[in-house]
């Protein structure tokens, strides 16, 4: 495992971590907390030191599994834990956003992870009002100074929340969907955030699957998960879903970009290190329902070596396949 700076948070933190929206099982099918152990094992034994959790995956049940694993490995582990607060609010509207419910919200993570303070909290994808009222801000330099927080950072939709984020000097890493379907970030916030030494942390690196390489026209989820239900949106942001892609068209860009990678076991590895190859990123974590998908997923940034003509063979896939369809909206 290669390890990353995390911005001005000072945390050096292993470049391929967890996130854990899937820990406890595949979305929609319920948590279980046996596997949940098991899958946060097989990433610590990979040289994971980052996880990334939120008090809304599972109704706090990831956090609570984290904490449990937090007070198995003991301090010694040095395992940073970034959760998240806001998602809890409904309705999900700016108006309902305040200091005193937010407080609440830091305050139950802490109970249910177990823990004195919290390495990194995160507003998870405020409403964009959010990002212009200081009062909310302020909140975590108070959290921070009675010792409840350590660092904040947000986790946004659009890049133009993020450029708004960062003009806060108490936010110190920005979560962002970028991956070979999402490339604007790099065109248009990345070095904006690299000036003011903000840690990037990438997530939805595999387009929730899609990247995988393994999905087909026949291919059907659970009536509970996103995949299924918010494809156009009717849940929360659908950017969040297959990053935006039109599933059918995800799908072409995925067999093209198995013929350029062809001979490569994993195009989830192709599409980690591809992502891994920007030194702007700070660190990716990629979720898994499987043992098995975490060791896969954890060795790609060592393994694999990509040509020019590779590099720029994919670059036509996203330009011509994807770009049109999503490059504008996030």
């Amino acid at each position: 495992m290669n390890y990353r700076q995390l911005g001005k948070t000072g945390f050096k933190v292993s470049e391929l971590s967890l996130g854990t929206w899937q820990l406890g099982g595949v979305w929609g099918t319920g948590f279980n907390h046996t596997s949940a152990q098991h899958l946060l094992e097989a990433a610590f034994d990979e040289g994971v030191n980052f996880i990334d959790t939120a008090d809304v995956y599972e109704d706090g049940e990831s956090e609570k599994a984290v904490g449990i694993f937090l007070a198995k490995k003991g301090s010694s582990a040095n395992i940073k834990v970034a959760t998240k607060c806001g998602k809890r609010i409904n309705p999900f509207v700016n108006e309902n956003f305040s200091p005193e419910v937010l407080r609440g919200h830091v305050e139950d993570s802490l109970q249910r992870l177990g823990i004195e303070t919290i390495d990194l909290i995160q507003l998870h994808c405020p409403p964009t009002k959010v990002y212009y009222r200081p009062e909310i801000f302020g909140l975590f330099d108070r959290l921070k100074e009675e010792g409840k927080i350590q660092h904040l950072g947000v986790s946004v939709e659009k890049i133009e929340e993020g450029v708004k984020a960062i003009q806060f000097d108490n936010v110190t890493t920005v979560q962002i969907i970028y991956n070979l379907f999402r490339q604007r970030p790099d065109d248009y916030f990345f070095d904006m955030a690299r000036e003011k030494n903000i840690g990037i942390i990438v997530r939805v690196p595999l387009a929730s699957g899609l990247l995988s390489g393994k999905m087909t026209c026949e291919t059907t989820f659970n009536p509970n998960d996103h995949r299924h239900g918010n494809r156009n949106g009717a849940w929360f942001d659908k950017g969040e879903t297959f990053a935006g892609v039109p599933f059918e068209t995800g799908l072409e860009a995925v067999e093209k970009l198995k013929e350029i990678f062809n001979g490569y076991d994993s195009l989830a590895q192709v599409a980690l290190k591809w992502i891994l190859l920007n030194k702007k990123i700070s660190v990716i974590i990629p979720g898994a329902s499987k043992a098995q998908h975490i060791r896969t997923n954890m060795r790609a940034g060592n393994i694999l070596k990509f040509s020019d003509e590779q590099l720029q063979a994919t670059q036509n896939v996203y330009e011509f396949v994807i770009k049109p369809h999503i490059h504008d909206i996030w």
